[in-house]
């Protein structure tokens, strides 16, 4: 199945949800009209808990159980490990320790409608599960906008969530507007602080109720720092030539093709790097958002080719493959970081800093 949502046999529905827009491969449930916290985790199949089940395996001969008393056969206790499992469908999930803590899907909700307090304000656009149900995510829109320009020019400001119930991973809880591929492209110019939290499943309610109140603190501090950032960029003029040369070096994947660019061999670069080279600077040039006095033949146009290019021109396998490169960690995160650093650097320092090293 390569889209990977869920599909639960006994709702016969699969576990997503999109306000307004169509939904994976044209599954899932659109609703028309942003859900409160109850009404989503229920159009997104989320409505099912978690629970630790203790593990055994089969004995063989002779066992001795923890009171002492011998036994032929029977299963054995395996101490200290337990099974996660959803209590609707009795899928197992993964081996945990007796340490970890579950966090159950009601749970996220909650981490959400802290942040606003109450849950005024906050949009939820998507949520759904992965796999058997063991990986769920949840997006919602903040109020307010950042504006670049005149206000012509507007990003929304989201909240993006992801936790695990298989042990493999943190929750994971990060700002990122919508027209910026990275949560983490503003690290390069906000060194003192991070726009992704991450809690981990030893924490207690009021850990995750704290980290939520600290996400929506720095999502505001960040969108108005990225608002300032992106409108200084705005006045700062780059030529197409300089635009191309930004985008090799942000798209450039390895020390081979680097070497190449600096001999300014052509021949040496990949057919596929040189076709990405030029999709993203065609999109730089010709998008029609690319044309806005923001945009066009400024620094943060420049960026937006970047971003652009993963967000709206870029061949996904999947729409999974999407989300994973361009919100949960995959490679439009790194290159929207390194065209970050590369536009914060240009606006600073002028040209100079577009150099091959």
């Amino acid at each position: 199945m390569a889209h990977n949502l869920n599909y639960n046999g006994h709702t016969g529905k699969y576990s997503f949800f999109s306000v307004r827009q169509k939904a994976w491969h044209k599954l899932g449930q659109i609703v028309e009209h942003y859900p409160t916290s109850a009404e989503a985790i229920k159009y997104a199949g989320l409505d099912f808990e978690v629970i630790k089940s203790p593990l055994y395996t089969p004995g063989t001969g002779i066992s001795i159980s923890n009171d002492g008393e011998i036994k032929e056969g029977g299963n054995i206790l395996l101490p200290d490990n337990f099974a996660t499992m959803r209590t609707d469908t009795h899928q197992v999930f993964g081996v945990v320790g007796k340490d970890y803590q579950i966090v159950q899907n009601t749970d996220a909700f909650t981490f959400f409608d802290a942040i606003v307090g109450g849950g005024d304000g906050i949009l939820y656009e998507t949520a759904g599960a992965l796999g058997n149900g063991e990986r769920i995510f949840i997006t919602a829109k903040l109020p307010d906008y950042i504006r670049v320009g005149n206000g012509d020019d507007v990003t929304e400001k989201y909240i993006f969530l992801t936790t695990s119930h298989d042990g493999t991973g943190s929750i994971t809880a990060a700002f990122t507007p919508i027209r910026i591929v990275c949560q983490n492209t503003l690290n390069a110019s906000l060194r003192n602080m991070s726009n992704v939290v991450r809690i981990r499943h030893t924490s207690g309610a009021k850990q995750r109720l704290e980290e939520a109140h600290k996400v929506m603190g720095l999502a505001n501090q960040l969108s108005i720092q990225l608002e300032a950032i992106f409108n200084q960029w705005t006045k700062v003029r780059i030529t197409d030539a300089e635009v191309k040369k930004l985008i090799q070096l942000a798209l450039c994947p390895n020390k081979e093709t680097l070497d190449a660019l600096k001999k300014g061999s052509d021949d040496e670069l990949s057919t596929v790097f040189k076709n990405t080279v030029e999709d993203a600077f065609a999109y730089g040039m010709m998008a029609d958002t690319q044309q806005m006095n923001t945009t066009k033949g400024t620094v943060f146009g420049a960026y937006n080719a970047v971003t652009g290019y993963y967000q709206n021109v870029r061949n996904y396998k999947d729409d999974e493959s999407k989300l994973q490169s361009i919100i949960m960690g995959g490679t439009a995160q790194a290159k929207a970081q390194k065209a970050f650093d590369l536009c914060a650097a240009f606006a600073k320092d002028g040209a100079d800093t577009l150099v091959l090293n």
